[in-house]
């Protein structure tokens, strides 16, 4: 999930996933005694305690226990994302309070719930928080609750800081390619039968986190032609872009740029920075002859389509909702390959900054910038 301005309470409803704590008091947690369990019933956490107000620290909140195919993790890293200031500033998937933020954990298994397969309590994991009652999965608290089949064991090449700036971002890419626009994943059967080398996709947005994931999820599938307009042109081309266009100069001008690369042949196009006024630039890229789609990131309102010019074909506007717990068989199968996706460098970190502690003022303040459109590099908080 990827977003940066407020969002109204009708498309809140529109996209929130409602997700049901299962919870079966006759099958309790597994437990394995390890030195990462929590002894207390109690932990502290970072949450929003009034919808409209800074986040506060609160010392008091249970520790959660794992139900049916779900563990249990020893968090050492909460990673923020603007998404946050939409939940702590317009109550944005609040169910009740207080209401604990953060989509991106890193942590270490500490005890498994019933069913659960193919995780060990101690193994370091990457996870994106569910959205459900109680914030139960999100990262800023000691121990949260992640879903069997939603977390990728990192391997040991990488880091835990690492690890953390990726799941909202990565998720939103993966969500935005491979499920709105519709370009076949390629572990998928419909990729065998999908022209990637033939494909053209245009990202708006380099510079941001998702931007310059999608174009590693890009490469990752084949796709020929990943066209890029801002970002460092350097690190998007390692990544996979084959071009990547200056961003300044104004639409008419950008543009150009554009169309001197695709033509009149482009149908895949995705922002991941702009508001709708901003998104009239790749709508207007889009073929004339063939049907384009554009994935956007934020879904703040309607495209002005008096703007959009010479669509013969027509085109769609589609919403991202980057969460992979709403995409369940998109998410579980990518999860699973991103422990060898990072081995094999196919999917890279971004940039972060590290902070100590669970540091209300911090948040509050990462949150504010995120709020004013100040550039952050990507927080990484380290739990004590």
């Amino acid at each position: 999930m990827s977003s940066s301005s407020p969002i109204s309470s009708s498309h809140q409803l529109h996209i929130h996933l409602h997700l049901v704590h299962i919870d079966n008091p006759q099958s309790p947690p597994v437990v394995i005694p390890t030195a990462t369990m929590s002894s207390s019933s109690t932990q502290k956490a970072v949450a929003v305690t009034k919808v409209g107000q800074p986040v506060e620290l609160i010392t008091d909140r249970a520790v959660p226990e794992p139900g049916p195919h779900e563990v249990q993790l020893k968090v050492s890293i909460a990673g923020l994302n603007p998404v946050d200031y939409q939940i702590r500033d317009y109550g944005l998937f609040v169910s009740d309070l207080p209401a604990v933020i953060g989509f991106d954990v890193v942590g270490r298994v500490s005890k498994l719930g019933e069913g659960v397969t193919g995780i060990n309590v101690g193994d370091r994991v990457v996870s994106q928080a569910a959205s459900g009652p109680g914030n139960k999965h999100n990262a800023l608290q000691e121990y949260a609750l992640a879903k069997e089949g939603f977390v990728g064991i990192i391997p040991d090449s990488v880091s835990d800081d690492e690890a953390a700036t990726l799941p909202t971002t990565v998720v939103a890419g993966v969500v935005g390619i491979f499920a709105v626009l519709q370009i076949p994943a390629p572990w998928t059967d419909a990729a065998m039968d999908f022209d990637y080398s033939g494909t053209t996709l245009l990202v708006i947005g380099g510079g941001s986190h998702t931007g310059r994931h999608a174009v590693q999820l890009a490469a990752l599938a084949g796709i020929g032609k990943i066209v890029v307009v801002g970002g460092n042109e350097t690190d998007l081309k390692a990544f996979g872009a084959t071009h990547v266009l200056d961003r300044y100069g104004g639409d008419e001008v950008v543009l150009q740029r554009i169309k001197d690369v695709v033509g009149d042949d482009l149908v895949y196009a995705l922002d991941t920075v702009n508001p709708p006024p901003g998104q009239v630039l790749a709508l207007n890229a889009l073929s004339s002859h063939k049907k384009g789609v554009l994935a956007r990131l934020l879904p703040t309102g309607p495209v002005d389509e008096s703007k959009v010019v010479g669509k013969k074909a027509g085109f769609e506007v589609k919403d991202v909702y980057g969460s992979s717990h709403a995409n369940p068989e998109l998410g579980k199968a990518f999860w699973a390959r991103l422990p060898g996706f990072l081995e094999a460098g196919k999917i890279k970190a971004s940039e972060y900054e590290v902070n100590q502690g669970l540091d209300a003022s911090f948040v509050n303040a990462t949150l504010d910038a995120y709020r004013a459109g100040k550039k952050v590099v990507k927080p990484n908080i380290h739990i004590i």
